[in-house]
């Protein structure tokens, strides 16, 4: 299920939600895999976590191979300032 990350990224994955759900599941392989991936879904079911995981697991992967380099890696636009609250709260470490 989460066999396409990091452990690290799986642990913070495992510590923030309590399962993978559906458009998840299905997105996260085609993700990987660097292909293009279009989820539609109702409000809810972690569209922008299906992206975000494999941006932040693209990321733990280059701090770890010491490849990190400066400058801005992720950007994200989001419709609505309480998508963007929640996305912040959930992102946070601790």
């Amino acid at each position: 299920m989460l066999e396409h990350f990091h452990p690290a990224v799986t642990r913070w994955f495992g510590a923030k939600v309590p399962a993978p759900r559906a458009p998840q599941l299905i997105a996260w392989p085609a993700i990987a895999g660097r292909e293009c991936a279009l989820i539609g879904a109702p409000t809810g079911p972690g569209k922008t976590l299906a992206a975000f995981l494999t941006a932040i697991d693209r990321l733990v992967l280059a701090v770890v191979g010491g490849e990190l380099p400066g400058g801005t890696q992720i950007a994200h636009v989001s419709p609505l300032k309480a998508l963007w609250n929640k996305i912040r709260r959930r992102a946070q470490i601790g």
